[in-house]
């Protein structure tokens, strides 16, 4: 029985991959370093510090990380605002848990100041949520457990009865090791590389009409 519904943010509430994406290239350029997009695919899901130290090792570059995310959120801040829509059945869902009594937590990797960018922008703050968790508040993140063991606990239910909505393969690596269900969107990745998740949509839209979880 499910008892909450835990989000990932980023490719579930709202598509930002191509916005940070864009902020961190210019963060480097800013640098003195090129990168490419594509450098920045084996880390998605996987919070800022991975998503920048990740490329930064790469190119074998040093930064202070702290610096280089505030930067780069700055950046993202400035090309996402009065841009950013929640994505299709969003907020329906949300509507939904709330009617049929379940809770709800965002779970997201991504900094505070990020994760607050983008609630601001979507018109879906934090309040909405029975609570939150960001990428600050855990030491070891996805696809390591954590991040979705300390949402469950804030909202004081039981891993067997969450439900993650995730799009990452990190993501849904989290979330099978925390011993939850795990919806999967195909917004960042393709169904066969979400195939370990327990249902795969292609939206929240979808899947209030195909799946029976209320």
């Amino acid at each position: 029985m499910i008892q909450a519904v835990l989000f990932d943010m980023d490719g579930v509430l709202v598509d930002t991959e191509r916005q940070i994406c864009l902020a961190a290239v210019q963060m480097f350029k800013e640098s003195g370093v090129t990168v490419q997009p594509e450098d920045f695919l084996p880390y998605v899901g996987a919070g800022e510090n991975r998503y920048i130290g990740g490329v930064a090792e790469k190119y074998g570059i040093k930064l202070d990380i702290d610096t280089a995310k505030f930067r780069t959120y700055t950046i993202y801040g400035e090309i996402v605002h009065g841009q950013l829509e929640p994505l299709a059945g969003v907020r329906e869902f949300i509507s939904k848990c709330r009617a049929a009594g379940i809770k709800t937590a965002i779970a997201t990797s991504a900094d505070l100041m990020k994760m607050e960018i983008n609630l601001r922008e979507i018109g879906l703050p934090a309040a909405t949520f029975d609570a939150t968790v960001n990428g600050l508040e855990v030491e070891h993140k996805k696809p390591a457990p954590e991040i979705y063991l300390t949402a469950a606990g804030k909202v004081g239910v039981k891993p067997v009865n969450c439900l993650v909505v995730e799009d990452a393969i990190n993501g849904v690596q989290a979330a099978k090791a925390a011993g939850m269900q795990c919806l999967a969107l195909t917004t960042s990745f393709n169904a066969e590389q979400l195939k370990q998740a327990d249902w795969i949509c292609k939206d929240l839209a979808e899947a209030l009409n195909s799946l029976e979880i209320f």
